[in-house]
C-alpha cells in the first residue's frame, strides 16, 4: 500500500469511515425535522412537543428539567434499560438501571 492510500486509509477510520456518520447525522436531522412538523401541525393548544415518530422514535422538545434527567438517565426502579433522551430525538441509557441490573447479578 502507497503511502498515500495509507495516510487516506488512517483519515478516514479516525473520521468514523465518513458515510456512515454523515448518513446517521442526517437521519438525525431528518427525524428532529419530522418531530418539529408533527407538532407545528397540530392547533397551537394541543402541541405537547413530545410524543413518537412514526409510533416508533420517541422525540422530547420540551425544555430539560432535572426530575426528567433523573427519570431517564438515572431510575434504578424503570421497566426497561433504554428509554427516550432528556431532550432531541430517540433513545438513551438508564444507567441507574444498568447499576441496579450488574448489583443484583453479583449480589451486591
Amino acid at each position: 500500500m502507497s503511502r498515500k492510500k495509507h495516510t487516506d486509509h488512517a483519515e478516514k477510520a479516525a473520521h468514523g469511515g465518513g458515510g456512515l456518520k454523515k448518513f446517521l447525522t442526517l437521519v438525525a436531522l431528518a427525524l428532529t425535522a419530522a418531530a418539529v412538523v408533527k407538532e407545528l401541525r397540530k392547533p397551537e393548544a394541543e402541541r405537547t412537543w413530545h410524543g413518537k415518530i412514526a409510533s416508533v422514535v420517541p422525540y422530547e422538545l420540551r425544555v430539560p428539567t432535572l426530575a426528567r434527567a433523573r427519570e431517564r438517565l438515572w431510575d434504578p426502579e424503570a421497566e426497561n434499560v433504554v428509554g427516550p433522551r432528556v431532550f432531541g430525538v430517540g433513545w438513551t441509557v438508564n444507567m441507574g438501571k444498568v447499576t441496579a441490573m450488574v448489583r443484583e447479578k453479583i449480589g451486591v
